[in-house]
C-alpha cells in the first residue's frame, strides 16, 4: 500500500490543495481492517498478559492453569496472595535468651534433661529437617509443655521406631488431650490420635 502526500498531475489541473493524502475507497477500507485487527490482537495479548503474570517485588510469578481455585479469581486477587503468605504455627519459644550464653570458644544452652539426635532420610520433614542435621530436644513434663507447631518425637503401634513429625492440632476428648501430627513435606496428616503418653521428645534447635 502506498500514501501519496503533495499533488499528483490531476489534482493540480482540479485545483486541489497540496499536502493531502490521496487514497481510493478499496485501500481506506483495507487500512480500517488493519487498524482494528492489530488493537483486537493487542488488546487480547495484554489480557492474556495480564491473567498469566503477576509482578512481585520486580520479579516475575507464572500462576498455572490448574491452580485457579474454583471460584473466578480477579487479577487483584492473584496479586494479594501472591504479596501476602498465609500464616502458620510454629514452635513455642522454648528457649528464653538468658538460656543462652555464647563465647568466645563455645555456646552455652541451658536446656534440663537435653537429648541430642540425628535423622533418617525419610524426607518426611524436608525441608525444615533433613539427613545430617542434628537436634537438641528437651522431654516435656507435661501435656502443656506442648504446642501446636512444635516438633515432637514420638511411637507409634503403626511402625517401629520413632517419628518426629509436627503439631498441627490439640484437642480432648473423653481420654483427655490428645495430639494430631503431620510431616512437613507429607500431603497428609499421621492416622489417630497421639497421646502424651507417646511422645518422648520435643525439639527445641537444629543445627545444620
Amino acid at each position: 500500500m502506498r500514501f501519496f502526500a503533495g499533488m499528483s498531475e490531476g489534482s493540480r489541473r482540479a485545483g486541489r490543495s497540496p499536502g493531502k493524502v490521496i487514497l481510493t475507497t478499496p485501500k481506506l477500507l483495507a487500512l480500517l481492517i488493519l487498524a482494528l485487527s492489530l488493537t483486537l490482537s493487542l488488546g487480547c495479548g495484554l489480557q492474556a498478559r495480564e491473567e498469566e503474570v503477576v509482578y512481585h517485588n520486580a520479579s516475575v510469578l507464572t500462576i498455572p492453569g490448574d491452580a485457579v481455585p474454583e471460584e473466578e479469581e480477579t487479577i487483584g486477587d492473584r496479586i494479594e496472595r501472591a504479596l501476602f503468605t498465609q500464616d502458620k504455627y510454629s514452635p513455642f519459644d522454648h528457649i528464653k535468651p538468658e538460656q543462652i550464653h555464647v563465647y568466645e570458644d563455645k555456646i552455652v544452652i541451658d536446656i534440663k534433661g537435653a537429648q541430642w539426635s540425628e535423622f533418617a532420610d525419610t524426607n518426611s520433614m524436608d525441608p525444615t529437617i533433613d539427613v545430617g542435621a542434628n537436634a537438641l530436644q528437651m522431654v516435656p513434663q507435661s501435656p502443656d509443655d506442648i504446642y501446636v507447631g512444635d516438633i515432637v518425637s514420638y511411637e507409634s503401634e503403626l511402625v517401629d521406631g520413632v517419628i518426629i513429625h509436627r503439631v498441627v492440632e490439640i484437642g480432648d476428648d473423653e481420654e483427655g488431650k490428645y495430639f494430631i501430627l503431620k510431616g512437613d513435606n507429607n500431603p497428609f496428616r499421621d492416622p489417630g490420635k497421639v497421646r502424651f503418653s507417646q511422645i518422648r521428645r520435643v525439639l527445641v534447635g537444629i543445627i545444620y
